[in-house]
């Protein structure tokens, strides 16, 4: 069974993202995956700062240990100024790149309109690239237009119910199978001593 932890990375009351991701959760769930949500609306992260995560009186310890020890991870944000929300920005702050390095996670965002579908996408990939993360090779994008009566539509629900089972399929396919690639930039290789 894979453990996905879900964060969602929106600190608004809970809207028509927060019902999506539920929904996909509950979808995931009925197919043998073992999934949590984060919804950062419900836990306090400090400031990311050079404070030890030991050394923090919030919930930020608790947090990246349960990304730490996912099989896999869906980061899911509102557009907010064409990119990720600050609040997830500021918990990635705070994530050892061991946390994520070789993990797939998958990406969902959500806009107004179709217009900004690349904004979080674009963001967030550069940034899992510097974790040295697998992301999924297609993100998931909601818009205003895929809900009716604020319940998402089949198909933008069915985008959701595929990217979950993409990370169960990448997790499995990995298990056991070590480091892919050259580390990445955030972790640079350890070369040998010249003359060793």
């Amino acid at each position: 069974m894979t453990r996905i932890v879900c964060i969602l990375g929106s600190v608004t009351p809970p809207g028509r993202m927060n019902r999506a991701m539920d929904g996909a959760i509950q979808r995931a769930a009925s197919r043998g995956h073992d999934v949590e949500l984060i919804d950062l609306a419900n836990v306090t992260i400090e400031y990311a700062d050079a404070r030890p995560l030991a050394d923090r009186a919030d919930d930020s310890a608790a947090v990246v240990e349960t990304i730490s020890t996912a099989d896999a991870v869906v980061l899911a944000s509102p557009v907010y100024r064409a990119s990720m929300t600050g609040a997830l920005k500021n918990l990635l702050d705070l994530v050892p790149v061991e946390a994520l390095l070789g993990k797939p996670v998958g990406i969902v965002a959500m806009g107004a309109t179709q217009h900004h579908y690349l904004g979080v996408d674009h963001h967030l990939r550069d940034v899992m690239a510097w974790f040295g993360a697998l992301v999924a090779p297609t993100s998931v994008y909601l818009a205003s237009a895929d809900f009716a009566d604020g319940v998402l539509g089949e198909g933008p629900a069915g985008a959701l119910d595929a990217l979950f089972d993409t990370l169960s399929m990448l997790s499995d396919a990995l298990t056991g199978r070590g480091e892919l690639g050259p580390a990445p930039l955030a972790k640079p290789a350890v070369r040998p001593k010249a003359g060793a």
